[in-house]
């Protein structure tokens, strides 16, 4: 194998490849990206046998072939050598070596064999949709951080990714949760997409689909099955094994009878929760919401460090009310707010809160009160 590629393009493929290959593995194989290269192009593909990332790229390729070399190392020399370069990789395919050459600069690094690499076997998908890349930026950022680490409710680590009945007919949601704290988001239907059996997408496939959703005008082409999901750009193809588990029914999570609203600036609110945080050194750090007519007290009261206290000017009509929130989840929540107000539906200081975004229901958040 013999090919050339512009720096910029090799530093964009392999950097998707080295973030989906796994630190430690006890699989040397694991640790590599197959470089593949033919016609006028070269594929770099990675996988940890539960995500597989293919990169195409534009190359000039002078003897096609393939080889499998370090991820991160490849990556790491890329990323140091100067921009515009062009980067030559050879493999004559006997010396279990592949030379990188750019400029005055010469690497070896050692290679396995191809055949060795595990490629992720082709399943058939039940439902293929194309989707805007800007809503599935939008579902799978907004519902990410409710995703759960707790491995032992493995069905929680990840987005439940399902058609769903919304106000004006089916949408297509997603929904995290921990336990804690609840985001369900909805985008209108993408054709095809009717039938598309309900996935747990996992998280570090949420992580790695991130990088495929920067281009608002790019239609990004989705696969469903019940094992299996795949996103796909003319360039990138991520492929990933889904969450063998059945996600809990979030529904009767979703309180809908409360009826005490708070209208509040979403910006100023996380920047006065942020700072009457700052006295506690407790991870769970409470913080009091002490609601009265058209005010809002946040409180902090932290017996060995401190006290702290802010007043918010809000839009409330209701009794007087007294609720405490982990200040972490009030401040993840009030980050998701694309608009200028919040609003907040309580019930009572021991029940769910809903939030959303003024009277957009397309984006629900739920977050559990804490005893204060």
């Amino acid at each position: 194998m013999k090919i050339s590629i512009e720096r910029a393009a090799l530093l964009k493929a392999v950097s998707q490849a080295q973030s989906v290959v796994e630190r430690r593995n006890t699989i040397p194989i694991l640790a590599n990206v197959l470089i593949e290269a033919e016609g006028n192009n070269a594929s770099f593909r990675a996988t940890d046998l539960d995500i597989e990332v293919v990169d195409k790229t534009d190359a000039q390729v002078e003897r096609a072939g393939a080889t499998t070399v370090s991820a991160v190392t490849l990556h790491e020399i890329v990323r140091k050598l100067p921009d515009g370069a062009l980067v030559q990789l050879t493999d004559d395919g006997t010396s279990g070596r592949l030379d990188v050459n750019a400029g005055r600069s010469h690497f070896q690094l050692a290679t396995l064999p191809r055949e060795d690499f595990p490629v992720m076997t082709s399943t058939e998908y039940s439902a293929n949709f194309s989707a805007p890349a800007s809503d599935l930026r939008r579902l799978f950022d907004k519902s990410k951080f409710a995703i759960s680490t707790e491995e032992t409710r493995y069905y929680l680590n990840g987005v439940y990714m399902h058609v769903s009945q919304g106000e004006d007919g089916n949408v297509l949601r997603c929904v995290a949760t921990d336990g804690h704290r609840l985001a369900r988001i909805d985008a209108a239907l993408p054709s095809g997409a009717e039938n598309m059996p309900g996935v747990i997408v996992p998280r570090k496939t949420v992580g790695e689909l991130r990088k495929l959703l920067d281009d608002d005008e790019m239609q990004i082409a989705v696969s469903v099955s019940e094992t299996k999901i795949r996103f796909a750009t003319p360039d990138i193809t991520l492929t990933s094994k889904v969450i063998d588990g059945t996600f809990p029914d979030y529904t009767r999570v979703i309180p809908m009878g409360n009826t005490r609203r708070l209208e509040v600036d979403a910006a100023e609110f996380a920047r006065a929760v942020d700072r009457v945080a700052t006295v506690s050194s407790e991870r769970s750090r409470a913080v009091k919401l002490a609601l009265d007519e058209d005010r809002l007290v946040l409180s902090v009261n932290a017996p060995d460090s401190g006290a702290a206290e802010e007043e918010l000017a809000v839009a409330y009509d209701d009794e007087k009310l007294e609720i405490g929130f982990n200040a972490k989840y009030l401040l993840e929540i009030a980050s998701q707010v694309d608009r200028e107000n919040a609003v907040f539906l309580f019930n009572s200081s021991g029940d769910p809160t809903l939030m959303r975004e003024g009277n957009d229901t397309s984006a629900v958040y739920v977050v559990m009160p804490m005893r204060v």
